[in-house]
Formats: C-alpha cells, sequence, structure tokens
C-alpha cells in the first residue's frame, strides 16, 4: 500500500526515522532503515523510497538534527550507515532566570502568526514548564523585532500576518524586474536566505520568491484577511523544490571540537583529524553566504577547500579587522582568525 501524503503523515514518517536513528549503536543502512520505518517499507519501489527517504534526509538536517554519514566498513568504505549523535542531539538541563524568560517570550512573539508560529509557541510552553513565571510587565512597550539585511523583509512580514496581498518588482536571475503580485502565506529562512511563499494571483499558482531579488517598495493592495493559507502549506518542501542542485564540491571545513555547532549539524560526514579538530564537509548554494557564516566562527573553523570560500572568508575578517582598528582587543581577535585562514594555503 502506497503511504499517505498527508502533513501529518510526514510528521509520523520523519519522528520514526528520528527514533530508528537514535536509538542505534551503530550506523544503519539504507535497507535496515526502510525495514525499520513502517512509512518507507510501504514505499512502491526503490525509487520512490531512495527519493523520499533523500528528502527526510534534508528535513532533518535543516531542523538542526545531527545526522551522521558513516561508512560502514572502515576497510572498503563500500556501503554508508547513518546515524543521529546523541550527544549532540540531546539538551543539557536547561535553567532561566525570569529576565531570561521574558526575552524568550519577546522571540515568540515576533513569531506570531509567521512561519514559526507554532514551533515558537511550543518552545514558549516547554520553557514555562520549567515552573518559572516571567514578568510580562517588565516588557511593556518593547515591540520584538528580527533583524535582517533584506529591506523588504518587514513589509513582506507584516503582509504574511495581515494576510494581506502584495505587489513588488521582483528581479530574476538574468537581472530583469518584472511586476508581481502575490498572497503570502509565510516568510521563511533557508540556508541562509530569507523566502516568502504564497498564491501568485497573476500566474494563478503556488510560487516562492526570494527577498534579496526584490526591487523597491511593497506595496499592499486590497484589505487584511481578504484570503486563506492552506492548511497543509509545508514552506521548506515547496522551496526546496525550487532549489538548484549545486553542480560543484561541497565545502571541506577544518572545525573545531565542540565549535561551530550549526556547521556540523549540517554536514555530509564529520571525520575526527586529532583531540583539537575535526572536518566535515557541506553542500552550499551561495559562497558568499556560506563565507559569512564561517567567518562569523573566527579560528575556530578554518577552509580546507575550496580556495574561493577560503579567500572569501579572509576578506571578510580582513574587513572586519579594518572596521575595528579602534579596538585593540577585537583586532587581535580577528587578525589571529585571519591569519589561521591563510596559513591553510
Amino acid at each position: 500500500m502506497a503511504s499517505r501524503s498527508t502533513p501529518e503523515a510526514k510528521t509520523e514518517r520523519l519522528l520514526n526515522l528520528v527514533i530508528a536513528l537514535l536509538y542505534t549503536r551503530r550506523a544503519l543502512t539504507k535497507s535496515a532503515i526502510r525495514q525499520a520505518v513502517r512509512q518507507y517499507a510501504d514505499a512502491p519501489n526503490d525509487e520512490a523510497f531512495d527519493r523520499m527517504f533523500e528528502r527526510d534526509k534534508d528535513e532533518l538536517r535543516d531542523l538542526g538534527i545531527p545526522l551522521r554519514t558513516e561508512h560502514i566498513d572502515t576497510f572498503f568504505e563500500d556501503e554508508t550507515g547513518y546515524r543521529i549523535d546523541r550527544r549532540e542531539y540531546e539538551l543539557p538541563d536547561l535553567h532561566f532566570d525570569a529576565d531570561e524568560l521574558a526575552v524568550l517570550g519577546l522571540a515568540s512573539r515576533a513569531w506570531q502568526q509567521a512561519s514559526l508560529a507554532g514551533p515558537a509557541a511550543a518552545a514558549l510552553r516547554k520553557l514555562e514548564a520549567l515552573d518559572i513565571e516571567h514578568d510580562a510587565a517588565s516588557v511593556v512597550g518593547l515591540e520584538p523585532r528580527i533583524r535582517t539585511a533584506e529591506p523588504a523583509f518587514e513589509a513582506v512580514k507584516d503582509a504574511v500576518m495581515e494576510r494581506c496581498a502584495i505587489t513588488f518588482d521582483y528581479r530574476k536571475g538574468g537581472g530583469e524586474s518584472t511586476r508581481r503580485s502575490l498572497q503570502p502565506w509565510t516568510v521563511t529562512n533557508r540556508k541562509g536566505h530569507w523566502y516568502v511563499t504564497g498564491f501568485d494571483t497573476d500566474r494563478d499558482a503556488p510560487r516562492v520568491f526570494r527577498l534579496s531579488r526584490i526591487d523597491g517598495a511593497v506595496r499592499k493592495v486590497g484589505k487584511p484577511g481578504s484570503y486563506e493559507v492552506p492548511a497543509d502549506h509545508d514552506a521548506h518542501s515547496m522551496i526546496a523544490g525550487t532549489e538548484r542542485v549545486a553542480d560543484w564540491a561541497p565545502a571541506v571545513l577544518r572545525v573545531r571540537i565542540e565549535r561551530g555547532h550549526s556547521l556540523v549539524r549540517r554536514a555530509r560526514t564529520v571525520g575526527v583529524v586529532d583531540d583539537e579538530w575535526q572536518l566535515v564537509d557541506i553542500e552550499y548554494a551561495d559562497l558568499g553566504v556560506l563565507a559569512d557564516e564561517v567567518a562569523s566562527f573566527g579560528a575556530d573553523v578554518l577552509v580546507e577547500q575550496p580556495l574561493e570560500l577560503r579567500d572569501a572568508v579572509i576578506s571578510r575578517l580582513t574587513g572586519a579587522l579594518q572596521a575595528m582598528t579602534s579596538d585593540a582587543a577585537s583586532s587581535g581577535a580577528t587578525f589571529a582568525a585571519a591569519d589561521h585562514q591563510e596559513e591553510r594555503v
């Protein structure tokens, strides 16, 4: 029998996959995973299973789940296995004081009615279960905001929250701008880029738009609450379906142990170099976005390959050094990070 394709069925399948990969002492092969997860066993053929499994792997990594790819046979490396690293998956005991919980409440409010509304509310409920009552009065008058470099972000986010249609000029890959009309559903961040999903009323079909390609002002049209967002809308899957497959090799990074967690979590493979360093490889769609992330870790992440990424990281660290020359301590740390990157050449 074919697997159901409802959002509930997908959530159940992902949960079963996490359980199977989390509670195993050794990496599982694809065939073992197919037997362990009932929904995979229902796949009509091998090709359907492979497609489903590849999508689910990407979904787990996007969620920050540390899915590891390992060779089953250390001598021949001819079969790949998968598991979830429990040490990185499990959170330590969390303790927040009243002020910290109030800030988390503000963060939850910032995403109210937007794409992260459900997860944000659920996370806050779990934190409140710690028996810490946050003082709502202490944050009266504060309006939480998400800081991004995208000029269109605020206008699009407001339209999503109000369920109000918008028009804007959109620049395609070739550089041409055209006027688009959209009923926006969600604003979502994926792999360092902000996207708006929605219903394109001109094309009469769902569409995805990258905020960085919106030119000029975003204008609201019509009345708020003039449409409904589909109950089964999955923004991440919709965006993933528009991404091009990278035709270049993944980036190879040397990451200091217990550092660079966001990079390690989504790495395809992780290998231990010595007591201080581990080696990871990461697929990426935008070199500039990855360079920004790597540079943010300073000397804790070094680029092995490609050289273009290393040069981009060095350029960012050097620019930060020049911008902070008035702060000797900060400049010294930034210079050391850039110097470490150059030592890899």
